[in-house]
């Protein structure tokens, strides 16, 4: 199966973070908060054989994909190179020590369907408003481990672990 993404990770995250900290950077970082029901009926309509949706709100996509891989004994390879990042909040989460993988998102969903309808989904994903910046970025692999890997750019590997703090603090 693979793994799409309907867009840029860490958006909200950043976005709050730096608005708590009284940090003003001259870029333009946005929350992505926003209902994503229009863009889940459109993707379901398309795909009926998606395997499942989630928003990768607390703990980001690492968390999410973690969760994931748990609960369904499955393991999940990552390429970098494919993960939407805006260069604002690549920039903000440099300057704050944050891997984007784990800021908190309000307005995306991960997506995972069989391999033979991955393309069309991110089409399908592309035409619709909230999903400009889709993405296909990995791939569900069988592990005994359970483990979320990320081929980095720079070619290496690396566990996508769970993260046992969070730098955003709960909202509400």
């Amino acid at each position: 199966d693979k793994i799409l993404i309907s867009g840029s990770i860490g958006d909200h995250g950043t976005t709050i973070l730096s608005a708590r900290q009284d940090m003003d950077f001259s870029s333009e970082l946005s929350s992505d908060s926003q209902a994503l029901h229009d863009l889940v009926e459109t993707l379901v309509t398309a795909c009926p054989s998606i395997r499942c949706m989630r928003d990768p709100t607390r703990g980001g996509l690492a968390a999410t994909l973690n969760e994931l891989a748990q609960s369904a004994k499955i393991g999940m390879t990552l390429d970098e190179a494919q993960i939407p990042v805006k260069a604002a909040v690549m920039a903000t989460s440099e300057l704050l020590g944050l891997d984007p993988m784990y800021i908190a998102n309000e307005g995306k969903l991960v997506a995972i369907c069989p391999p033979d309808e991955a393309e069309s989904l991110l089409a399908v994903m592309r035409s619709h408003s909230k999903g400009l910046e889709a993405a296909i970025i990995g791939e569900v692999i069988e592990d005994k481990h359970q483990f979320v890997q990320l081929k980095t750019e720079f070619g290496g590997t690396r566990v996508v672990d769970w993260r046992y703090a969070d730098p955003l603090p709960r909202i509400c």
